[in-house]
C-alpha cells in the first residue's frame, strides 16, 4: 500500500518536471506507473489520488496571483512589472513552480488532467457507496471547471482538452490543440458546475471546509457568467483579431443580453439556497453607530442597522476573529499559511517599527473611492465641509476612530474605510506583544520616521498610506507575538449580492432563463431586486440605500455598483484587476498615474499639510496597452504546442 501511495506521489512529481504540452501525453506516466484499475481499487487510493487533483489549486488561488498588485487600487513596490507592462511572451510573470508563466499554465492543465481521469474513473472503486461516487465526482469537476477559469481569466480563450481522452501514442504535433472559442469553454464550465451543484452537499463538515459544496458551484458559475456578459467578452468587436490557428474567430462579434441574464439567474440560485447571509456583528458599549438616518437609524438589518456594529461585521471577515467554519458570509475558503498568503500579506503590511514588512500601499484614487460615513461622496461632502482637506485631529475623541494629529481627509468616513486603511498616523495594537512599548503604537510614514522614507530605499508604502483590512489588533511579529490564523475569502455572499444586481441592471427586456437544476427563472431589471441586493451591502456598511433616481438610471447605478465592488472587495481575489478588464475601463483607469502622499515630506509642524497633497508615485509608472487585457502566452508554449496562437499585441 505505501509503495502505490509513493507511486501516487511520484506521478506528482515527474508531472512537475513536464510541460503544458507534455500534459497531453501524462497518461504514459500512469501507464508506467501503476494501472488505473489499481488506482482505484480502494478507497483510500481514491482519496489520495482526490487529493493530489486538490494540489493544483494552489496554483489557482486567487490570494497568490501576482496581478493583484497590477491594478490601481493596491500598491506593492516588488511589482512594478505589473503596473509598468514590463513582461512579454519571453519574460513572464508567473513562477509558481520556477518554470515562469509555462509552468504555471502546465500545473493547471495537469489539474484539468487528473480531474478528468478521475470522473471517467471513480464509478471503478468497489469500496465507495453511490453517495461517496456521487460527491467525489462532483468535486472533481469543479476543481476542472476552476483549473479552466483560472487560465481563462489570464490568458482568454485556451485549449479544451477533450472529456474522453486523447490516444498517448500519437504524435506531439496531433497531440498539440488549437484554442476554443470563448462561448465554449464558457458552456464547458458552466456544464461540469451545474453537474457539481447537483450532487454536491449544501455544507461540510469542518474538517472538510477546503472542499467545495452546492453554493461554491453555483458561485463560481455566476462570477464566471458575469465575466462571460460583461464587455470585454460580449460582443468586444476590439477582439475581432483573436483567433486560432486555422483564423477562426475566438470572441463572439455579436452583443447578446441574455448573458446578463443568466448570470443573474446563476446569482439567483445561490441566493435561493437560503444558506447564506452577509456577516452581521451586534452592537456593543464601544461601537460606533453611523450618524443618525431618519429612515434607517431605527430599523434592523436588512431593513436597516439598528442592529448591526458596520465595523465589526466588516472587520471580522477578514481578520481571523470569526473562524470561517462559523461564517455565514463564506461560501468556499481556504486556510492560509505561508509567506504567499494573507498570513505573508499581513507581514508585508505590519510597520517595520512592529518587526514588518512595511511595503503595502493603498492609491489615493482608491482612499477617495470611500463614502463619507453618511452616504455621501467625498465629493459631495465638500461642498458643505463635512470632507476636509486641510487640519488635523487635536484628540483622540475629536472624530470617531480617529487619534490625535491625523489628518482630517480622513475624519467622517464609512466604516470599511477605517477596516481596511492604514492611513497616517494610524494605531498599531499588536496586542500579542509581551513588550508594552510594542503595543498601540501610533505610527507614521513622514519622511525619516522610522517608517517612512530613510534615505532611497523604498521599503514603505510608496504612497504614503497604508493597507490593514486582514491585520487583527492581536497580529505582532515582535518577542512574543502571534498571527492570528485566518480564512481565505476564496467566494463569499457579498459578492453573489452585487454579481446580481450588476447583472439585472444591464437588462433592457424580460428574459426565461433555465437555471442548474432545470427550473426556469423570468430575469428582468428589476429595481425592487437591485433593491434588495444593494441595500443589504449599504447596511451592513453604515450607509443609506441610494435614492430612487440613482436606482432608476441604468447608467448611474453602474457607476454605483462598480464603486461598491471596488470598496467591498479590496484586496480580495484580484477583482479590481479582474474588473477594470472585463468592463473595458483599464484604457482610463490603469492609465493614470498612481497617486498618493508625498512620502518625502517630514514631520515639521508648518510643512507637514504639504505631504497630503496628492503626489504620482513616479518609482511606479503606471503603464497599460491594449493587448495588456490579456496575458501573452509564454513562447515556450507556443514552441511546444504548434496549434497555440498568441494573444493579439504579444507576437
Amino acid at each position: 500500500m505505501k509503495k502505490l501511495i509513493f507511486n501516487i506521489i511520484a506521478i506528482g512529481t515527474i508531472f512537475m518536471l513536464s510541460s503544458c504540452a507534455d500534459y497531453l501525453n501524462v497518461d504514459k506516466y500512469f501507464y508506467d506507473q501503476l494501472s488505473l484499475d489499481s488506482a482505484f481499487a480502494k478507497k483510500i487510493y481514491v482519496d489520495g489520488w482526490l487529493a493530489n487533483a486538490y494540489e493544483g489549486m494552489n496554483f489557482m488561488a486567487e490570494f497568490k496571483e501576482r496581478y493583484r498588485w497590477g491594478s490601481d487600487d493596491l500598491i506593492n513596490p516588488d511589482e512594478k512589472a505589473m503596473q509598468n507592462g514590463n513582461y512579454s511572451a519571453d519574460d513572464p510573470l508567473d513562477n509558481m513552480d520556477g518554470r515562469g508563466a509555462a509552468g504555471t499554465m502546465y500545473k493547471v492543465y495537469e489539474t484539468v488532467r487528473k480531474a478528468s481521469t478521475f470522473i471517467d474513473n471513480v464509478g471503478r472503486c468497489p469500496e465507495l457507496t453511490l453517495t461517496e461516487v456521487s460527491d467525489y465526482t462532483a468535486q472533481a469537476h469543479f476543481l476542472r471547471a476552476y483549473a479552466y477559469w483560472s487560465l481563462l481569466r489570464r490568458y482568454g480563450p485556451i485549449p479544451l482538452i477533450p472529456k474522453e481522452g486523447l490516444d498517448v501514442n500519437l504524435s506531439y504535433e496531433t497531440l498539440s490543440l488549437p484554442r476554443s472559442k470563448f462561448d465554449d469553454i464558457i458552456d464547458f464550465i458552466n456544464e461540469d458546475l451545474e453537474l457539481a451543484a447537483v450532487n454536491l452537499p449544501v455544507r461540510r463538515t469542518i474538517n472538510n471546509m477546503g472542499h467545495p459544496t452546492k453554493g461554491a458551484a453555483l458561485t463560481l458559475r455566476a462570477r464566471v457568467l458575469l465575466y462571460a456578459a460583461s464587455p470585454l467578452f460580449n460582443g468586444n468587436t476590439d477582439l475581432f483579431n483573436m483567433k486560432d490557428n486555422v483564423g477562426n474567430q475566438l470572441i463572439n462579434q455579436t452583443y447578446d443580453e441574455g448573458k446578463w441574464a443568466r448570470a443573474a439567474a446563476a446569482a439567483k440560485d445561490v441566493m435561493e439556497l437560503n444558506q447564506y447571509s452577509l456577516n452581521i456583528i451586534k452592537p456593543s458599549a464601544t461601537t460606533i453607530m453611523p450618524p443618525h438616518h431618519a429612515e434607517y437609524s431605527d430599523k434592523d438589518f436588512p431593513n436597516g442597522w439598528a442592529d448591526v456594529d458596520p465595523y465589526e461585521s466588516y472587520k471580522s471577515i477578514f481578520d481571523g476573529t470569526i473562524l470561517g467554519s462559523k461564517n455565514d458570509e463564506l461560501i468556499f475558503t481556504r486556510t492560509n499559511e505561508g509567506h504567499n498568503t494573507i498570513r505573508g500579506l499581513v507581514e508585508s503590511c505590519i510597520p517595520r517599527t512592529l518587526n514588518g514588512g512595511n511595503k503595502i500601499g493603498v492609491s489615493q484614487k482608491m482612499v477617495d473611492a470611500y463614502y463619507m460615513n453618511d452616504g455621501r461622496t467625498i465629493q459631495e461632502g465638500k461642498a458643505d465641509g463635512y470632507y476636509q482637506e486641510r487640519g488635523f485631529t487635536t484628540s483622540s475623541t475629536e472624530y470617531p476612530f480617529l487619534p490625535a494629529k491625523v489628518s482630517l481627509q480622513y475624519a467622517n468616513r464609512e466604516p470599511r474605510f477605517y477596516a481596511s486603511i492604514a492611513y497616517n498616523g494610524s494605531i498599531w495594537e499588536c496586542e500579542s506583544a509581551n513588550e508594552s512599548k510594542y503595543r498601540r503604537q501610533q505610527l507614521f510614514y513622514y519622511k525619516n520616521e522610522n517608517d517612512g522614507k530613510l534615505g532611497f530605499k523604498e521599503d514603505l508604502p510608496l504612497s504614503g498610506i497604508g493597507f490593514k483590512k486582514f491585520y487583527n489588533p492581536e497580529d505582532a511579529l515582535t518577542t512574543g507575538g502571534y498571527v492570528v490564523n485566518k480564512t481565505e475569502p476564496s467566494m463569499r455572499y457579498a459578492e453573489v449580492l452585487l454579481i446580481y444586481a450588476e447583472a439585472l441592471n444591464e437588462l433592457t427586456t424580460t428574459h426565461n432563463v433555465v437555471t442548474y437544476n432545470g427550473n426556469s427563472a423570468t430575469i428582468s431589471r428589476d429595481i425592487e431586486e437591485m433593491r434588495y441586493a444593494l441595500k443589504q451591502i449599504r447596511f451592513r456598511a453604515g450607509l443609506p440605500d441610494f435614492k430612487d433616481d440613482i436606482y432608476a438610471d441604468q447608467g448611474e447605478l453602474r457607476t454605483r455598483i462598480k464603486r461598491e465592488r471596488q470598496i467591498e472587495f479590496l484586496g480580495e481575489n484580484a477583482f479590481r484587476f479582474l474588473d477594470n478588464r472585463r468592463w473595458k475601463d483599464a484604457m482610463v483607469e490603469e492609465n493614470m498615474p498612481l497617486m498618493g502622499c508625498n512620502i518625502n515630506i517630514s514631520y515639521d509642524e508648518d510643512k507637514i499639510q504639504l505631504y497630503y497633497v496628492p503626489t504620482a508615485i513616479t518609482s511606479m509608472p503606471k503603464n497599460f496597452e491594449q493587448k495588456m487585457y490579456f496575458f501573452p502566452i509564454p513562447t515556450e508554449e507556443l514552441k511546444r504546442n504548434v496549434n497555440m496562437t498568441q494573444n493579439p499585441g504579444w507576437q
